[in-house]
């Protein structure tokens, strides 16, 4: 599937914005790549010319990319792939991160980067199929809490927080210095979709090679932007009316989304 990932970048455009995206981590003003049809161990590329800025180099925990992903032409491009992506992004999202660690060790886009880990993919698709089962109603059932897939769902927002801070990703160390793991990129916590804030930083993370605890070095930790939002069932409006031909009871009840 790296191979079918790789083309669709290509052909859609998202190679090109994917290498410009790098800029800003490398300090790259102008960069122009192309792909042959081949696939390997390796990605060949070919670059045309690029211009580096001398501005010093800042290194991060997290690289964080987004892709715009078009279900229709990747399914018709592979349809395993189209499926994959639209029922289990989170697994699709380290394909297409391995196939971006290739592209930059490729090009010597970032420098900084050591593993493969530090990217962070998050795949954004530019719409979802027209069917009911990709549509979340909350006051229908069967609900499915457990699947962590793409969903389309209207609502009327009713009340929104304030824009806060949350970590992206962090960079943790063994506490013993004798250890391998007290220095590198070895431990990399990214947030995940659906994840609270405690489950990428807390202070009861230990080394797996000698089980002392983990320490946050705290200059690499990226923060990004979330905001809260109440949302309400657009169905309210049927209620607001006065009346109703349904004799049944039922209950409106919000529910709270967080943007990230």
């Amino acid at each position: 599937m790296r191979e079918i990932a790789l083309v669709y970048l290509d052909r859609s455009g998202g190679l090109q914005k994917f290498v410009q995206d790098c800029r800003k981590y490398n300090g790259i003003t102008q960069i122009f790549c192309h792909i042959d049809k081949y696939w390997s161990t390796t990605c060949y590329f070919y670059l045309g010319c690029f211009f580096a800025s001398p501005d010093s180099k800042q290194s991060y925990a997290v690289y964080r990319f987004t892709i715009s992903i078009n279900p229709s032409d990747i399914a018709e491009l592979d349809a395993a792939l189209g499926n994959y992506i639209l029922h289990h992004p989170i697994q699709a999202a380290q394909i297409f991160q391995s196939v971006c660690f290739i592209a930059i060790k490729t090009l010597s886009l970032i420098e900084q980067l050591q593993t493969e880990a530090q990217i962070s993919i998050l795949l954004k698709p530019t719409h979802l199929p027209p069917l009911p089962s990709y549509i979340l109603s909350l006051s229908e059932f069967p609900l499915n809490y457990t699947s962590q897939r793409f969903y389309m769902a209207e609502g009327i927002a009713i009340a929104m927080g304030t824009v806060t801070k949350y970590t992206q990703g962090a960079r943790f160390l063994c506490s013993e210095e004798t250890c391998p793991f007290s220095e590198g990129f070895r431990y990399i916590r990214v947030h995940l979709p659906g994840a609270t804030e405690s489950a990428t930083v807390r202070n009861d993370f230990v080394c797996c090679l000698c089980s002392s605890p983990l320490q946050e070095d705290m200059k690499f930790r990226v923060l990004g932007d979330k905001q809260i939002v109440e949302m309400i069932d657009a169905k309210v409006l049927t209620a607001l009316k006065g009346y109703s031909n349904d004799q049944s009871h039922f209950r409106i009840q919000t529910y709270t989304v967080f943007l990230r």
